[in-house]
C-alpha cells in the first residue's frame, strides 16, 4: 500500500517527505491558507489522514465549534476534530481495500479544499480581535496588509 500512496503523491506533483516507511507528510499549497501539511499514514488495516487546520480559537468558541460541526456532515473522507489542547485538525481513516491512486488524489483534493476554502471564515469566527489588533499594528508601523485583505471588511476601521 505504501507504493500506491507514493505513486499518487508523485502523480499529483505534491511535495512530500517519508520520515518513516509508510508515513508520508505531504505539503498541499493553497491560496487562503498558504500550505496544509497532511499526514498519510499506512496502518495495518487503514490509511490514517491528518492535517492541521488551525489552533484553538481565542474567542467566540460556541459559534466557532458550531460552524465546524455544521461542516462535518457534508465532508468526504475527513472531518474536523480537536486535539487535547483544542487545536483543530482534519482527520479520517479509510480501509486499505479502498485505497487507489485515484482515491488518494480525491482525499488530498478534499483536504485542500476544506482547509483552504474554509480557513478565512474560521479565522474570522475564532480570531477576529487578534486580526483587528494585527491590522492596527501593521498600519501604525507602515507594514504590508496584503495577507490580511480577506479580513478588511471587519478589520479595517476606515472601511465603510
Amino acid at each position: 500500500m505504501r507504493e500506491v500512496v507514493e505513486a499518487a503523491l508523485k502523480a499529483a506533483d505534491v511535495s512530500y517527505d517519508e520520515p518513516r516507511p509508510g508515513a508520508f507528510l505531504a505539503k498541499l499549497p493553497g491560496q487562503h491558507k498558504l500550505a496544509t501539511m497532511t499526514w498519510l499514514i499506512v496502518g495495518e488495516q487503514a490509511l490514517h489522514i491528518e492535517a492541521f487546520f488551525c489552533r484553538q480559537p481565542d474567542e467566540n468558541h460556541t459559534e466557532f465549534y458550531r460552524w465546524l460541526l455544521g461542516k462535518n456532515g457534508g465532508m468526504y473522507a475527513v472531518h474536523f476534530s480537536l486535539d487535547a489542547v483544542g487545536d483543530v485538525y482534519l482527520v479520517g481513516r479509510l480501509p486499505l481495500s479502498a485505497i487507489t491512486e485515484d482515491e488518494i488524489d480525491r482525499v488530498l483534493g478534499c483536504v485542500l479544499t476544506y482547509s483552504d476554502e474554509w480557513f478565512d471564515r474560521a479565522l474570522e469566527l475564532g480570531f477576529a480581535s487578534s486580526i483587528r489588533r494585527e491590522w492596527e499594528w501593521r498600519v501604525k508601523r507602515g507594514e504590508s496588509l496584503a495577507n490580511l485583505q480577506a479580513f478588511a471588511r471587519f478589520a479595517d476601521p476606515d472601511r465603510p
